[in-house]
């Protein structure tokens, strides 16, 4: 073979067979075969994935879109059964609304959230139990919480006038559900409570007879302090400082005096009684044979730590020494005796006009009390009563 040599004829075929294979013949020239259908097929697949792909980004972004406006779950009421739900102390919007959502009042906390902003009156919300539905709208329930007529009644413990504290912590806990202890230790903690200086840290006196509503989640500093907060309103009421400071006495004295005159007196006697403290306490000496003792026989009853009662004393408890013992001791004994109310403490700010040294209840029934400026007069009084003892069964 020369250096020009060619390929053989079968081998120029082969080549050009494979060649025309892509090719088919129709009239007028030649076109691609079979490539060109399989490039418009994959250009279709990857417009419809492409497409597919935006429709599903779209879905998804409007779905978003939507749940940004529609705002958070809430129940379309109106609700269904009942439900007592109460707000506590301290509750804050959100704590009211997580504690809706566990009674399954409200759908979410978010909802009663949103509702409360839009309430002026929401801040307002008192502490207490309330009726309620479940599966409420949160602004339905919002509607019947800010309502303080709404409110379930609180359960109450009345404290009656001339109750000692012994008395008043037992009162106390047979009414609630923390015992004696939970209030004794309260009673240690007189700042918390609110007791003034001149107490010294005694309550004696200082709890206020009055009915108290006990609130959920209120608990015995709470309680006592509420109860020593309504007795210095009845304090300045009664002006109490300022009275004392005319009469030369302390704030501390006058709550004593008052304290006598609550167990001594009613009504309108008492104004009398703390006149006859006073002359005792501040008069002659002599005069109606006192020598500045108040012979109260209730302050001798508590010192030997009686109870309170109409029973007379036995001359041997009567001749016991104690600091209470107003028949020995000359002035005031050294505590309250009791709890005074309105009219005791505004009598020992306010004693009457009058010379009496004595008085003597001649009916336990009715109470009615006779006054004597001497000695003498009393033991008029004091037969009076021996007589009335006769055919009564109260002494």
């Amino acid at each position: 073979m020369s250096e020009h040599e060619t390929r053989p004829d079968d081998a120029v075929r082969a080549d050009e067979r494979e060649e025309l294979e892509d090719y088919e013949y129709v009239p007028g020239g030649k076109r691609r075969k079979g490539r060109g259908l399989k490039g418009c097929l994959a250009v279709l697949v990857a417009l419809v994935v492409l497409l597919g792909g935006f429709y599903v980004a779209l879905t998804q972004g409007v779905s978003w879109v939507a749940d940004q406006f529609q705002g958070p779950d809430d129940y379309p009421g109106p609700g269904k059964g009942s439900v007592e739900f109460t707000v506590n102390e301290g509750d804050t919007t959100a704590q009211i609304g997580r504690n809706l959502k566990a009674e399954g009042v409200t759908k979410s906390v978010q909802a009663f959230i949103d509702a409360a902003a839009n309430e002026p009156d929401a801040a307002g919300i008192q502490v207490g139990a309330y009726e309620l539905q479940k599966e409420m709208k949160a602004a339905d329930a919002l509607e019947v919480l800010v309502d303080p007529a709404n409110l379930i009644g609180f359960p109450t413990v009345t404290i009656p006038e001339g109750l000692r504290l012994t008395e008043i912590v037992s009162t106390l806990a047979q009414n609630t559900d923390f015992p004696e202890q939970a209030w004794n230790r309260a009673l240690q903690q007189p700042d918390k409570i609110g007791l003034p200086d001149y107490a010294e840290g005694n309550a004696e006196g200082y709890l206020f007879p009055a009915t108290y509503e006990i609130k959920p989640g209120m608990k015995p500093v709470r309680v006592l302090k509420m109860m020593v907060d309504r007795w210095r309103q009845a304090a300045e009421e009664a002006d109490l400082e300022a009275k004392a400071a005319e009469l030369g006495k302390t704030p501390g004295e006058l709550m004593i005096i008052a304290s006598l005159i609550e167990a001594e007196g009613r009504g309108e006697d008492m104004p009398k009684i703390s006149r006859v403290i006073y002359n005792r306490l501040d008069g002659p000496g002599d005069k109606g044979g006192t020598n500045g003792t108040l012979g109260i026989d209730a302050s001798i009853a508590y010192g030997l730590g009686l109870s309170p009662g109409s029973t007379e004393l036995t001359p041997e408890q009567l001749a016991e020494d104690t600091p209470y013992n107003t028949r020995i001791n000359a002035g005031l004994p050294p505590t309250p005796i009791e709890a005074p109310g309105d009219e005791a403490i505004a009598a020992a700010a306010n004693p009457a006009d009058g010379d009496w040294y004595y008085y003597v209840t001649v009916d336990l029934a009715t109470g009615e009390t006779k006054f004597y400026e001497d000695y003498d007069g009393f033991l008029e009084g004091r037969d009076e009563y021996k007589a009335y003892c006769e055919t009564s069964d109260r002494c």
